[in-house]
């Protein structure tokens, strides 16, 4: 009987059974609520309205060992890296890239005018077709066939 009282005041206590580390914060269920033009694409050109009003709505869930969702942010098999971007280098250094065609293309300000506002962005490399930059612990961003599309957690 006192054994069992002591498995059971260690199991309230949360001492019982081997630590477990938490998910990271990017790990579970958001939602694509909205996309923008990016400020990378072709003026001249309109990007396929199609694509983005399908996706909006949509759940990516972000897990350990894989990715679910609608195409392309399915992946099988991520392999997930963290870093920290400059404004230059997010969504594959577009905003460098438009910098280098025009100087007056303040990569800073390119990335505030989709809610970035410090100077290190995290980016979470999978391995597979998309990264995802986050604003915050609740938001991110991922660049797509010309639209910058906001992801909420839920």
């Amino acid at each position: 009987m006192k054994l069992t009282c002591a498995i059971c005041l260690f199991a309230s206590t949360g001492l019982v059974g081997p630590a477990m580390a938490a998910d990271p914060f990017y790990v579970g269920s958001w939602t694509l609520t909205a996309a923008v033009v990016a400020p990378w694409a072709d003026p001249h050109r309109k990007p396929d309205d199609a694509e983005r009003a399908g996706l909006i709505g949509k759940t990516v869930v972000l897990k350990a060992r894989e990715i679910s969702g609608p195409r392309p942010f399915a992946c099988a098999k991520p392999r997930y890296k963290m870093t920290a971007s400059d404004p230059e280098m997010i969504f594959q250094g577009a905003f460098d890239e438009m910098q280098h065609a025009d100087a007056k293309a303040d990569p800073k300000a390119l990335a505030a005018s989709l809610g970035f506002t410090e100077a290190s962005i995290r980016t979470l490399e999978t391995g597979c077709e998309i990264d995802v930059h986050f604003v915050d612990d609740a938001t991110a961003k991922i660049g797509l066939n010309d639209y910058v599309y906001t992801l909420k957690k839920r």
